[in-house]
């Protein structure tokens, strides 16, 4: 039941951000799920392989390279999905470290 809800709250939550930022544009809260759904594919596959291969860059740039990896995983989900736009880097960078606030509110409510 957790997960349920906190699948839900996250949906809304980046319903909301979509609302907010500029630059991002969402289809509504049902694409929203569907953007979660995407976006935790794109982190359990992807990302890791991209954290592999961008190692020696990420030492380089005492782990600033990580946030070029999220643009990259938001910008994927930009391609993937039709409902979701996000124009150009520094858009895509302001949503990711605007979801990560957000992911880190709801654990926070959640445990």
């Amino acid at each position: 039941m957790g997960f349920i809800l906190k699948f839900i709250l996250t949906a809304v939550l980046v319903y909301g951000l979509s609302m907010v930022l500029p630059g991002v544009a969402l289809g509504g809260v049902g694409s929203a799920a569907i953007l979660v759904i995407v976006l935790g594919i794109l982190n359990a596959i992807v990302k890791p392989i991209l954290q592999i291969l961008g190692f020696p860059i990420t030492v380089l740039t005492l782990g600033l390279f990580l946030l070029v990896i999220n643009v990259i995983i938001v910008k994927l989900a930009d391609f993937l999905m039709s409902s979701f736009d996000v124009h150009g880097f520094f858009n895509a960078l302001l949503f990711s470290l605007a979801l990560s606030v957000v992911n880190a509110v709801v654990d926070l409510v959640m445990d």
